[in-house]
C-alpha cells in the first residue's frame, strides 16, 4: 500500500490560496500510482485562530471539492483537518475521505494545546478516530494527541492497524515529534504515517519531517523541512506477524492498571 504526505507551507487565513497549491500538489502525488494520500492539520488556515470564526464557511465547499478529487482519482484522502464549526463552537476536524468521495470519518481534535492557546478559541472532541480503509482498521489524530499514549493505546487496542498523525508541529521539538512517532510505533506495533506543515506563522516555524513508520520502530521514510511530498509503502500484514512474535495485547494486566489508578 503505497501512501504520499504532502507536506506543504500554509499562507495564514488564506483558504483559497492554500487550496489551489494543495490542488496541484494532490495532481503531483497521483502520478506516483499512491493509493492514500495524507495533508496536514489546518493546513486551509493556519494557527489564525483569533479569526478562526470567519474562515468556516469556507471549509464545506473545499471538502466537497476534495470529495470529487478522492473519487476522479481512486484515491483516499486523510485530508487534514480544518475549523469546522459546531453548535458549542469551533472544532480541529480531521476528515477522511474514501476512493470513492465518500465522507467516511471526522474526528475533532480531543486535546488541545494550550501554548497555542487553542483551548480559548476551539472546542474538545470527545469521540474516537477509528475508521475503515477497505477492510484495513486505522485510526486518525491530530497533532498534539500525539503526546497522550493513552488514547493513542485504545485505538490498536480497538484494532487499529495504522496510525495517522495529521500536525503543525514546531520546529524547536521535532525531537520530540521524531521519538513520539517511534514510541507510539513500537508501543502499539502499528504503522505510523505521519504529515507535518512547514514555512512559519507570524509567531511560529513549522518542522516537517513527515514520516511513514513501521511497527519496529523503523523509519521508512521521512521529510526534509521544505515542501514535498513524502512517499512510503505500507505492508498491513506485518502487523499480524509482529503482535504474533511479541503478543503485548495479550499480555496486558487491564484490572491491575484500573486497581492503581483507583488506588492513587
Amino acid at each position: 500500500m503505497k501512501i504520499a504526505c504532502i507536506q506543504s507551507d500554509v499562507i495564514l487565513g488564506e483558504s483559497i490560496s492554500n487550496f489551489s497549491n494543495m490542488k496541484s500538489k494532490i495532481s503531483e502525488a497521483v502520478k506516483e500510482n499512491v493509493s492514500i494520500i495524507v495533508l496536514p492539520e489546518l493546513w486551509t488556515t493556519g494557527y489564525c485562530l483569533e479569526e478562526i470564526n470567519n474562515h468556516t464557511g469556507e471549509q464545506e465547499t473545499i471538502i466537497s471539492e476534495l470529495r470529487s478529487i478522492a473519487k476522479l482519482n481512486n484515491v483516499t484522502l486523510i485530508a487534514g483537518s480544518f475549523p469546522i464549526a459546531r453548535e458549542n463552537g469551533v472544532t480541529n476536524t480531521l476528515i477522511v475521505i474514501s476512493n470513492t468521495g465518500e465522507l467516511i470519518k471526522t474526528y475533532d481534535k480531543v486535546h488541545l494545546f494550550q501554548l497555542m492557546n487553542e483551548h480559548h478559541y476551539l472546542q474538545s472532541g470527545n469521540m474516537d478516530g477509528l475508521f475503515d480503509l477497505n477492510g484495513l482498521p486505522a485510526a486518525g489524530f491530530v497533532c498534539y494527541d500525539l503526546r497522550f499514549p493513552e488514547w493513542i493505546g485504545a485505538h490498536s487496542q480497538k484494532g487499529a492497524k495504522v496510525l495517522f498523525f495529521v500536525a503543525e508541529w514546531p520546529i524547536q521539538r521535532m525531537n520530540h515529534w521524531e521519538t513520539l512517532l517511534k514510541a507510539r510505533a513500537i508501543e502499539n506495533q502499528c504503522y505510523v504515517v505521519a504529515c507535518n506543515r512547514v514555512g512559519k506563522d507570524l509567531a511560529n516555524t513549522f518542522g516537517g519531517g513527515s514520516t511513514v513508520i513501521d511497527p519496529w520502530g523503523e523509519v521508512l521514510t521521512k521529510g526534509g523541512t521544505n515542501e514535498e511530498i513524502v512517499i512510503g509503502e505500507i505492508d498491513p500484514n506485518k502487523v499480524d506477524e509482529i503482535r504474533g512474535t511479541i503478543p503485548i495485547f495479550e499480555d496486558r494486566k487491564e484490572e491491575i492498571y484500573k486497581k492503581v489508578k483507583k488506588n492513587i
